[in-house]
């Protein structure tokens, strides 16, 4: 396969509330970019592979383009990284062990609510939760013989803020130019820590997706499937995982996807 480069995972903490929604929402910039249009960017005969690095965030980015896929009749395929069982260190409620059961039922039991018209496979990659930057060539590995000559791949933004984001994204951009696919990364964490016109992301590589009412209503509804991300931990006392704040910047009637078709 080759040796896959190993470029620096950028040190960017996400903390604080992060940029208002009202900030993204009156954007003039977000409301220019290029619409994701289905029939352009997906030939009819791709099978899209959503590569997700945590059970959630295939929902959180892509929960919207899961549905207008599914309703265009392209195959889906769900690739999970980790089983996201580091989500709550020193928990009595939610220990690795239940992790490793609890999350992968939440991605299934969201998929349902989602009402697709076929049936979305999964597959478990077994990396590491919170080790995805040590195991990037475990990763490829496991990945990459699953790969067809028709695939697409969907994942997360390599400058996403979060180092398992940033790794799944790298690993999958360099797996699709080494055999000649087309990847698309999606921000899921940058609404946190960008703004708009931020010069971090590449605008001009983006699309938007809009999402009709009922879309956003089913995503919205299987978000609330990750009670383990969404709920406080009574065991330590602990906030939940993913806010609220960022759930309803992430549950916004769009979703933007960064195509590095032809930027290799």
């Amino acid at each position: 396969m080759g040796t896959l480069k190993h470029p620096v995972v950028e040190d960017r903490i996400i903390q604080g509330e992060g940029t208002a929604l009202e900030v993204w929402q009156q954007s003039q910039h977000l409301h220019h970019l290029k619409a994701l249009e289905l029939s352009k960017t997906f030939p009819l005969n791709s099978r899209i592979c959503i590569v997700a690095p945590h059970p959630d965030d295939e929902i959180l980015g892509c929960g919207g383009l899961i549905q207008q896929l599914d309703l265009a009749g392209y195959e889906i395929v769900l690739f999970a990284v980790t089983n996201g069982t580091a989500s709550h260190p020193n928990s009595r409620l939610y220990t690795p062990e239940q992790l490793d059961h609890i999350r992968p039922r939440e991605t299934m039991n969201a998929l349902e609510v989602l009402d697709l018209k076929q049936s979305i496979q999964r597959i478990a990659l077994n990396i590491q939760d919170g080790e995805v930057a040590q195991q990037r060539e475990q990763l490829a590995a496991a990945l990459k013989p699953y790969l067809q000559a028709n695939d697409m791949l969907v994942t997360t933004f390599e400058h996403d803020g979060h180092p398992d984001h940033e790794i799944t994204g790298q690993v999958c951009k360099q797996l699709a130019a080494m055999l000649s696919l087309k990847c698309l990364q999606v921000l899921i964490w940058a609404w946190h820590w960008a703004s708009p016109g931020d010069a971090r992301i590449p605008w001009h590589k983006a699309l938007k997706l809009e999402l009709n009412p009922k879309q956003l209503a089913r995503k919205t509804k299987a978000m609330q499937c990750f009670k383990s991300q969404l709920e406080p931990d009574p065991s330590t006392g602990k906030a939940p995982i993913v806010s609220s704040n960022a759930l309803t910047r992430l549950l916004q009637p769009w979703e933007v996807y960064i195509d590095d078709e032809g930027h290799l």
